[in-house]
């Protein structure tokens, strides 16, 4: 298929000292900007990159909600040839053109979408094994502690939508997109390839709520780092949406912080990995099948234990 992952997230935001500051503490890099550049630019281990603007900067497209929120996602294709070859699939769209040397249209959601050769490097990482019952990896040495968490690339996003049917059309008719799980006349998990991890993006539609940014998110190495991270997104004071915990759909283990530019960031790992074998399974949606387990507010950096908020 022609869309590999995600490459660029570009936010409009109200608060850009702010949202510079959140980028920081989660573990991104920041990279030089020219001087009369007003936007920042932070990237993954990768390459992969977030892009903050003021909020009405005019370098970004018509927003899709109010405040700060996601303006534009830009998807990696692996070369010009699969470029041209996508080119060939969007240029009857309305919304589509030609920005360089990418592809640009909008999803049936309002969400802007670019398509560029990826720029994106492989990571080689050290990754300790763990031990389990008959298989023993890890042998006279300790599990890592995390001071904080380095995201290796952006893993998902996850949009509120209006029209699921004719958003999940376009993904999957247009873009090659395959469906990994769904929840039924609730959301669809789609991954961009038909190997690869559960889902590149997740659409889900509730009940009087408009389209808008869920969150996006970000692998790191394994759970010792999305605990590391979550516990040093706390000590920096800010709030946790949920985590740690565990989603049983995607087998992945998560911590979610809300974020000032709109929704929330994800450090997660350990999804799963699909194949053309694998049967997209219905589900009802619910607390089970959302988490096994979770914990509300994070844990508190100084005890180590659940960040409970306090009461009247």
């Amino acid at each position: 298929m022609n869309v590999t992952g995600i490459e660029k997230l570009e936010f409009g935001v109200e608060d850009l000292p702010l949202s510079e500051r959140f980028m920081q503490d989660f573990g991104l890099q920041a990279v030089t900007q020219p001087a009369d550049d007003n936007s920042r630019e932070f990237t993954t281990l990768s390459g992969a990159s977030v892009v903050l603007y003021p909020q009405h900067s005019t370098q970004l497209p018509p927003a899709f909600e109010a405040g700060s929120t996601l303006r534009r996602i830009t998807w990696a294709v692996a070369s010009p040839s699969a470029l041209t070859a996508l080119q060939a699939r969007l240029q009857h769209l309305p919304s589509f053109r030609v920005v360089g040397e990418a592809l640009e249209c909008q999803d049936p959601n309002g969400m802007t979408l670019r398509f560029a050769v990826s720029r994106q490097q492989p990571v080689s990482l050290q990754v300790t094994p763990i031990n389990q019952w008959g298989d023993v990896r890890r042998i006279d040495q300790a599990s890592p502690l995390y001071e904080k968490a380095q995201p290796i690339n952006i893993g998902h996003v996850v949009f509120f939508v209006e029209d699921l049917a004719a958003t999940e059309q376009f993904y999957c008719q247009q873009l090659g997109f395959q469906v990994s799980d769904r929840y039924i006349d609730r959301a669809v998990f789609l991954r961009a390839q038909v190997r690869g991890g559960h889902h590149d993006l997740f659409l889900l539609k509730l009940p009087n709520r408009p389209r808008g940014l869920n969150h996006v998110a970000f692998n790191v190495r394994d759970i010792n780092e999305v605990i590391g991270g979550g516990i040093a997104m706390n000590r920096q004071q800010w709030s946790t949406f949920i985590g740690p915990g565990r989603h049983p759909i995607s087998s992945a283990y998560f911590w979610y912080v809300n974020s000032p530019t709109g929704g929330a960031f994800e450090y997660y790992t350990n999804d799963d990995y699909l194949t053309e074998n694998w049967q997209p399974r219905e589900l009802e949606h619910s607390l089970v099948s959302f988490t096994e387990w979770a914990v509300e507010g994070g844990i508190d950096h100084q005890t180590r234990r659940q960040h409970k908020k306090e009461t009247l």
